[in-house]
């Protein structure tokens, strides 16, 4: 009953194609990056903060849970909903450049990297670069505190935020960089600035928990809320937008952030420098910590190994052993001059470590990142179908990144994850490793659990690092959060939680969750469909070049859908009413371009699995289409003379009489004909004059009496 009411007042505000109730639909629309499955019982695309409000109003009303969604490239399960999924039209991709390219101002629309686009004439950039870039967008970007390669943490969300526009659960909206805005805030939410404000005295009062604070954000850090905004700021506003950052949509919504660039340098170059071992390659990242580099990313061996004799790679990497260790370093310089100066100090700085292998700095420097951009491809490539890559983010202290790689990569050996690797922003003590994982065996649920908490006591409790450096802590992290932050951090986000979202509605059970098992729960099946799309981990990286996203599907929501119809196939599921839907949202509009292959991490062109359907759909036409070209001359005859008796039907008739019989016959035989549109044309009129060169058989005239083989030009339409 409460759907039936939620539909009835939101169509009286949102047209009727904003909202997405259809099963499979919704299914195929509220699917995300991560390896978890929650299906919405409504999506909504929305076109304007009033209607925000007005949906989260709704939702109060009638006690619905809400998500906000961003472009669903999240790893850790905060784009879920299996009840309220809010979605943006891309009416929320506006931008503003201020102070001449020292700020921009963004909407949550707008995707990071055309952000970096529109600075790029003013040598600026903003300051997270998430591998994802090119398809996350800023809402995800600040709502997950997302940070990459070369930001560290001086230019992630938090530290690069300037300003914000937000929108509260309880409908009130804040825009900090507006003083009238923080003054009508202060006179309407007094409790809420009085509450911050007390929150930060509590903390300050607390010294123990002051200093693990510190030490906490010391590293990279997204596990939990933003805590140290309590202790960097005494402003209560400025405490609320900073906790804002990284709260992943449990706060409330994110309107616009403006944030503070950074240079953009013109001259990089990078090297690729192999050591002996983890702990040599460690002991060269901490001292290049006080080196000129913009990123020092760690592969070590089992990556290195992972992408051996791929094309243009150096040979020797295939030589390495698995206890070697290496570093892709990059530097940047405002001129030639400066850049090489800094190459070579970084050299002579690495130079006191053992290494086994190197290329020095080029600016030619493609083929070395693209080892660094293969390693995530080279596992999910050697994955078994039905498994899926789960990729991890942790944070150590620099200090012990040796001890921590080491420690990992024993708890791999130990749970048989020996297809993992690890790599990472060695700078930060940031490191992901990747692994694939089947889900579908109770077996395999059990010790990915057990796995887990071995990781989690490593790294929060052994080394006192991050689970979640960047990543954001999701459904995945979220039963750990107490482990990593003890019960007064975790008292203090249960506080922050009731004061801005008293009745718990906004993205429920992401980062506080009080079932220990919630990270094994709603688990995502990646069934078998066709080899073409079986290893598609349904991240989102193509949806953002993908002509038809806004008309139909995405080539990541075709994946979904086409895996369930498969699905349903094989276990005599009904599947009849989704194979009508795939036939058009799936096959019939996607306009098989391949562009969804140029961002794949894996490759998968999604226009090769469509074309292959569409193959197997219109099979059953080949013969006709065969002979129609075999007799093409007859067949547009037969065509001119039918376009003839429809224009003197229609004079005899009259148009809108025979367009009445022919859609009457249209709907009464099942749609088999085609429809009378008025845009039909008549018979050509043109005839080849006869004894012309075109007249013959033996090819088109060239228009100066003579005969020639001349080039057609076919234009097809999308």
């Amino acid at each position: 009953m409460r759907w039936n009411e939620f539909d009835a007042a939101l169509l009286a505000r949102i047209p009727p194609a904003r909202l997405v109730s259809d099963p499979d639909l919704r299914l195929a629309h509220g699917t995300d990056a991560s390896f978890y499955r929650l299906v919405p019982e409504r999506i909504v695309r929305l076109d304007s903060l009033d209607e925000v409000r007005f949906v989260l109003a709704l939702c109060r009303e009638l006690n619905l849970p809400c998500t906000f969604r961003a472009a669903g490239t999240s790893l850790s399960g905060q784009a879920l909903s299996d009840s309220v999924l809010i979605t943006l039209t891309d009416s929320w991709r506006g931008h503003r450049i201020l102070d001449g390219g020292a700020r921009i101002a963004l909407q949550p629309g707008v995707i990071g990297a055309d952000a970096n686009r529109y600075l790029a004439p003013l040598g600026r950039k903003i300051g997270p670069d998430p591998a994802s870039i090119n398809a996350c967008k800023l809402g995800g970007i600040a709502a997950n505190n997302a940070s990459g390669m070369c930001c560290g943490t001086a230019h992630n969300s938090y530290h690069t935020l300037h300003a914000m526009t937000l929108l509260l659960a309880d409908g009130t909206v804040l825009d900090s960089g507006n003083p009238h805005s923080r003054a009508a805030f202060a006179q309407s939410r007094p409790d809420l600035l009085a509450g911050l404000s007390s929150l930060r005295t509590d903390v300050l009062a607390n010294t123990a928990l002051t200093a693990k604070i510190r030490h906490k954000y010391r590293l990279k850090n997204t596990t939990g809320y933003a805590i140290n905004a309590l202790i960097d700021h005494a402003d209560p506003v400025d405490i609320l937008t900073h906790l804002m950052i990284g709260s992943e949509g449990t706060l409330g919504f994110i309107a616009e952030v403006v944030i503070d660039t950074v240079p953009e340098h013109p001259h990089k170059a990078s090297a690729l420098l192999v050591f002996r071992d983890a702990e040599q390659a460690c002991l060269a990242t901490s001292h290049l910590k006080s080196a000129p580099v913009a990123a020092v990313e760690l592969m070590d061996g089992r990556s290195l190994r992972s992408v051996a004799g791929k094309p243009g790679l150096p040979d020797f990497i295939e030589r390495l052993d698995l206890a070697a260790c290496a570093l892709l370093i990059e530097v940047h310089g405002e001129s030639k001059e400066a850049l090489v100066d800094r190459c070579e100090q970084v050299m002579g700085m690495a130079a006191e470590f053992v290494q086994v292998a190197s290329v020095p700095f080029t600016s030619e420097s493609t083929g070395l990142w693209a080892i660094r951009k293969g390693l995530f491809p080279a596992v999910g490539a050697v994955r078994t179908t039905g498994t899926t890559v789960i990729i991890e983010d942790v944070a150590f202290p620099v200090e012990r990144l040796a001890e921590g790689v080491a420690g990992l990569q024993a708890l791999f050996d130990e749970f048989a994850y020996h297809e993992a690797i690890i790599f990472g922003h060695a700078l930060e003590g940031n490191l992901h490793f990747v692994f694939t994982q089947g889900f579908d065996d109770p077996a395999q649920v059990a010790r990915y659990g057990a796995f887990m908490d071995a990781v989690a006591e490593l790294v929060a409790v052994r080394f006192g690092g991050s689970l979640k450096a960047e990543h954001g802590t999701g459904r995945n992290m979220a039963p750990y959060v107490e482990l990593e932050w003890g019960p007064e951090g975790m008292a203090l986000m249960r506080r922050i939680k009731a004061l801005l979202d008293p009745d718990g509605l906004l993205n429920p059970g992401v980062i506080i969750n009080d079932d220990p098992k919630a990270h094994l729960a709603h688990l995502k099946p990646m069934p078998a469909s066709d080899a073409i799309v079986d290893p598609c981990i349904e991240c989102g990286f193509c949806e953002a070049v993908c002509p038809s996203r806004t008309l139909s599907l995405s080539p990541r929501q075709r994946i979904v859908l086409y895996r369930e119809l498969s699905r349903r196939e094989r276990s005599g599921e009904p599947s009849r009413e989704l194979a009508r839907l795939f036939d058009y949202q799936g096959i019939d509009t996607c306009a098989a371009t391949g562009l969804c292959a140029d961002r794949c991490p894996v490759g998968i062109n999604t226009g090769s699995l469509i074309k292959k359907l569409r193959r197997e759909k219109y099979q059953r036409f080949v013969p006709i289409a065969r002979w129609s070209a075999d007799h093409f001359a007859g067949v547009t005859r037969t065509a001119r003379s039918a376009l003839g008796l429809k224009n003197i039907a229609g004079k005899r008739l009259g148009e809108k009489a025979l367009a009445g019989l022919v859609n009457g016959v249209r709907r009464a035989s099942g749609q088999r004909p085609p429809a009378r549109l008025p845009t039909l044309p008549g018979p050509s009129r043109y005839r080849w004059p006869q004894g012309e060169p075109g007249g013959t058989s033996t090819g088109i005239g060239d228009g100066h009496g003579e005969t020639s083989e001349r080039t057609v030009v076919y234009l097809p339409s999308c």
